[in-house]
């Protein structure tokens, strides 16, 4: 399985001065713009964690503001596919043409290597989504 848009680059366009303090609090989400390398596109990753379990986040890549490209969901529950069949969590919903993001996959564990360590999990999806300029995030957020 590779990453989105084969091919198409993206990079933090947003700066991100103080913004990763917010991701340590419960209930807290982040929006972070981003841009194909060539400036034509604009797309959003979306860090967001639950109120109440501390082990739930999700991660997401979204294009025009409302179409999300992938999901990464950890910490919940069981996602029921539109063939209802169960995808246990951690799992991924990947965009598919008439159907948006309803299916969702297991982790490729050959990509996600450990999804409990959440700090490694974003950084994984971030270069599964082809982001080649990353956040620079303080890895004491995520002890």
């Amino acid at each position: 399985m590779g990453g989105v848009g084969e091919g198409v680059k993206f990079t933090v366009t947003t700066t991100c001065a103080g913004l990763p303090n917010k991701f340590i609090h419960v209930g807290n989400s982040l929006r972070i713009s981003l841009a194909s390398e060539d400036r034509r596109e604009e797309f959003m990753l979306d860090i967001t964690r639950a109120k109440r379990e501390l082990t739930k986040v999700t991660f997401q890549n979204r294009a025009r503001q409302i179409i999300r490209l992938l999901r990464l969901d950890i910490g919940g529950s069981p996602h029921r596919n539109p063939d209802d069949k169960n995808v246990p969590c951690p799992h991924l919903h990947i965009y598919r043409e008439g159907y948006h993001d309803k299916w969702a996959y297991p982790l490729p564990t050959e990509v996600f290597s450990n999804p409990s360590n959440q700090l490694q999990t974003l950084q994984d999806f971030m270069k599964y989504c082809n982001i080649v300029k990353p956040l620079k995030i303080n890895k004491a957020l995520f002890t």
